[in-house]
């Protein structure tokens, strides 16, 4: 039987730097740099950076803190 996890990494972060801030975010510099410019090559300069932080801070992150959280209460529970 597989324990479930009660950690959540978005607990300890501040207001802006939570999930709904950072899409908001991304979306807004997207859009102004489109607002800017109208160059679809150039907004595409300035998405691609914009979206990877956004994927490694939506995606990658809160994985890799909830492995990190998992492994560190494993070793840290005293043998029976």
């Amino acid at each position: 039987m597989s324990k479930q996890n009660p950690y959540n990494p978005w607990d300890y972060k501040p207001w802006w730097c939570q999930p709904w801030s950072i899409i908001l975010t991304s979306a807004a510099i997207i859009s102004i740099s489109w607002l800017s410019f109208q160059r679809i090559w150039l907004t595409g300069i300035v998405a691609v950076p914009v979206l990877t932080w956004a994927g490694f801070f939506l995606l990658i992150w809160p994985k890799l803190q909830s492995n990190y959280y998992q492994q560190t209460s494993q070793n840290s529970t005293p043998p029976e």
